[in-house]
């Protein structure tokens, strides 16, 4: 039996399909900054603070984390790129089901691309802020365990025994 090979048309190859891919994803980014900025401005209070008291201008560990960033064809809330780890909050707007299947969806697609979501309501944000500063530092040290050198960006010299 005869194996089926699908195709490339325009004498695509693998290199040609992921850079359509990469300017596909890029375009659709440009589409979702508008509302990306529409909602930087218009954080719910949850947001605000965990922002401001939490993750701005690297508080947690270091590590710089954007708010409202187009992902995929997502827009997430905070998203730390260098861990690829998203955090979500979700206000009152998430219990209605046209949000809750979005929702659903969201962290599916965003894990199959490697990252992780960690989801809080504001309720959690609001009157346990404590709990979830040290559920994002737990993930955040386990998302530094698992982070790889690139092998044409190897460590600085005196790094892994090496002189």
């Amino acid at each position: 039996m005869k194996d089926f090979v699908v195709p490339r048309w325009r004498g695509q190859g693998v290199e040609e399909t992921r850079e359509s891919q990469w300017k596909e994803q890029l375009c659709l980014q440009h589409k979702l900054q508008p509302l990306a900025n529409k909602l930087r401005r218009e954080m719910t209070k949850a947001e605000a603070c965990l922002w401001k008291y939490v993750l701005r201008e690297g508080q947690m560990k270091g590590y710089q984390f954007r708010r409202q960033r187009p992902v995929l064809r997502y827009i997430a809330d905070f998203m730390c790129k260098e861990l690829k780890l998203v955090i979500e909050v979700d206000g009152v707007t998430h219990q209605y089901e046209e949000t809750a299947e979005k929702d659903n969806r969201k962290p599916h697609d965003l894990e199959r691309a490697g990252f992780e979501v960690i989801r809080f309501t504001d309720d959690d944000v609001r009157r346990n802020m404590n709990g979830v500063i040290a559920a994002i530092r737990c993930v955040v040290k386990e998302r530094e365990k698992r982070k790889v050198v690139h092998p044409l960006h190897p460590p600085p010299a005196g790094d892994r025994g090496i002189p």
